[in-house]
């Protein structure tokens, strides 16, 4: 009976696993060397945000357990954060403060990214400017833009039940 209480839920192993598929993705080396994304702790916040907001997009209003694993996928991005603050030397008293603006920037994204893909390509191109391309006004801005379309199109296609899987399906990152 305890074994079945402590047991991990489904929605968290899948939200974990969601999780571990972004990391993977943002983590691909064209994206800083091809397109320029900065090789910073922002840099690669702004891409693990980008890949994670696109799951968050695509398993909205999605019935069943796509809620739930949104959630846990939500929830295992914020461990990470935390994780990461406190790798870097974040004091305990600072961290809850952090994750507060952290997490308020998130919800903020998921706005912007949501009305920019459906508005006009400049709008995409302008809110990656700002995020991801703040410290490398240099990189590809266009080709990222392209890739976060292409994607969009691709998460939007994929069946829900194998992207809960954890295996999303990304495009192709141009250069």
């Amino acid at each position: 009976m305890l074994q079945r209480l402590f047991r991990a839920r489904p929605a968290r192993q899948w939200g974990a696993a969601l999780y571990e598929a972004v990391t993977r993705q943002a983590r691909q080396p064209a994206f800083y060397r091809e397109l320029g994304a900065p090789d910073t702790v922002e840099g690669r916040f702004e891409l693990y945000s980008l890949h994670v907001i696109l799951l968050l997009i695509r398993l909205r209003g999605e019935p069943g357990a796509a809620a739930e694993v949104s959630q846990a996928l939500f929830d295992a991005y914020l461990r990470a954060l935390d994780d990461a603050l406190r790798e870097m030397g974040v004091g305990d008293l600072s961290v809850g403060k952090k994750m507060r603006k952290l997490g308020e920037a998130i919800y903020g994204r998921v706005k912007s990214y949501e009305q920019a893909l459906g508005a006009p390509d400049a709008d995409l191109d302008a809110l990656l400017a700002r995020t991801v391309f703040a410290q490398a006004p240099e990189g590809q801005v266009v080709l990222l833009s392209d890739y976060v379309r292409r994607s969009h199109a691709a998460l939007a296609a994929q069946r829900t039940d194998q992207l809960l899987a954890g295996t999303p399906d990304w495009a192709e990152i141009a250069a």
